[in-house]
This record gives C-alpha cells, structure tokens and sequence, in this order.
C-alpha cells in the first residue's frame, strides 16, 4: 500500500513524539478498528495501574485486529489515544509504547485526547485505529 509520511517544516516536529502530521495512503481496503483497551481475549485488565503496560495491551490488541484482516501494524495510518487523567508525564508512557510498536521513522498520524473515563473504570487508556490495505 502507498503511503507517504508528510512532516512539513511548518509545523512542529512530530515524529520524536511518536507521530506523523500527516500520512497519505491509497489502497483497496480501509480498517476502522474500534477502540481497543487493556482487555485481553477473557476480558482481564493486563497492567493493572500501569497505564504503560495498558497502553502496551491496547496496542496488542490493535495488532491483533489489524492482522485479522490481513494487515500488519505498518498498514496502520491513524490513531486516536484516550487517555484518563492526562497529565504530562503521561506522554512519556504512551510515546514508549508507540515507539516499541509503530516505525520511529515513520509513525502513523495520531491524535491523544485526554478524558475523565472510559466504559470500564479500570480502562487508562483506549486506542482506535485507521488502516488502509491493499
């Protein structure tokens, strides 16, 4: 599949956050995989408190999806990241979890939003995905 990653000199430097500004892509097949958290196939929280090791789980789950239809992670455009409480320090978490999973290269665009909760009180974070596949 075609994409391009765009980080204009316009605006700030993205990708040391784990994140294009943009990413262009063209295929046969678009993915909208919904939002993804630290529930593992039985439905048991992975992490605990850890919203690094949530985050960790999410992506899992996101590559779990992902793979189910045919893609891999590198098929991944765009994410959306909710994430309860955010604080500052959060981003350290999330950008470690990215960077283990996504291309430091070349991340997909992603945006993270900060909320009060999620559908499960325990949940620290929750991560929707936008693929494009050939």
């Amino acid at each position: 599949m075609p994409k391009e990653h765009v980080n204009p000199r316009t605006l700030f430097p993205s990708v040391p956050h784990g994140f294009s500004q943009i990413v262009v892509a063209s295929g046969r097949k678009t993915a909208f995989i919904s939002g993804q958290t630290a529930w593992d196939a039985q439905k048991r929280i992975i992490g605990g408190v850890s919203l690094l090791e949530q985050a960790r789980q999410a992506l899992r789950n996101v590559q779990a999806a992902i793979e189910a239809t045919g893609g891999t992670l590198k098929d991944v455009v765009a994410l959306r990241i909710y994430i309860v409480n955010y604080q500052a320090e959060s981003a350290k978490a999330v950008g470690s979890a990215l960077g283990e999973f996504f291309s430091r290269e070349n991340p997909p665009a992603s945006t993270w939003i900060g909320v009060s909760a999620l559908a499960v009180p325990d949940f620290l974070i929750e991560i929707e995905a936008t693929a494009v596949l050939d």
